[in-house]
């Protein structure tokens, strides 16, 4: 990707909300959204960020959408938070690995914290605008040939659940809008950098191109849908 990135289906003076803009995708986003011209608001929010959303405290979440109310609307949001392991936090080879605690935790970052997001914030989402939250390949369950990673495969497969249903409704009652569930393939960062598949991995900045590329080329047609950042549409 070079200065001249664009998107074209957001209109000028587009407005951006990007959620978890510290990891090394989220930060990519909101590098590449500031160089497009036609951008008039990248707008970051994180943990550390004024106001502050923090997705393992939900009440975080509700005020600040209250107080970024008067900004909105927004014509794209991404969701680019996420989690696989931490310090105390490790994905799981066998059955025999899994434990409570951390299954509350992945749940609440990739499954509960994002679908109290799509509570509170699509209502700040323009009409004709896009929402795409990051998900994975790995929670496709037709998709599941290696097993492992039992609480990461299962919160990105409720995540999918939840947006493929908010679609759904917004069809209904906004139908103009794009709602869509992306899998950003491997990407350098230190969510990937401790596993197999992380030599193959890809700058940020490169996945964040082909991700926005692929958001300005589907319409509210594809809303409801998983695809991988070539534009495959994969299977639930």
């Amino acid at each position: 990707m070079n200065s001249s990135f664009a998107m074209n289906s957001l209109g000028d003076g587009y407005r951006v909300l990007v959620i978890g803009p510290s990891g090394a995708l989220g930060a990519a986003f909101c590098e590449l959204l500031k160089e497009d011209p036609r951008c008039s608001v990248v707008r970051e929010l994180g943990r550390k960020s004024v106001p502050g959303l923090d997705l393992e405290e939900p009440d975080s979440i509700a005020r600040a959408a209250a107080e970024l109310a008067e900004e909105a609307p927004y014509q794209l949001i991404l969701h680019a938070a996420g989690l696989l392991h931490r310090d105390d936090i490790k994905p799981e080879k066998s059955y025999s690995a899994i434990e409570a605690d951390a299954l509350q935790v992945i749940f609440q970052v990739n499954t509960l914290g994002p679908a109290l997001v799509l509570r509170h914030f699509l209502p700040l989402l323009d009409p004709r605008g896009a929402m795409a939250m990051l998900s994975a390949k790995v929670g496709s369950i037709d998709d599941n040939r290696l097993g492992g990673w039992y609480a990461y495969r299962a919160s990105k497969a409720a995540l999918n659940m939840l947006i493929k249903t908010a679609a759904i409704e917004l069809a209904r009652t906004r139908p103009q809008t794009r709602l869509l569930s992306l899998h950003p393939g491997t990407v350098i960062s230190s969510l990937s950098q401790p596993f197999r598949g992380a030599s193959a991995a890809r700058p940020a900045r490169v996945a964040a191109g082909e991700l926005l590329s692929l958001i300005d080329r589907l319409g509210p047609a594809d809303s409801g849908h998983f695809f991988a950042y070539i534009g495959e549409r994969l299977p639930w």
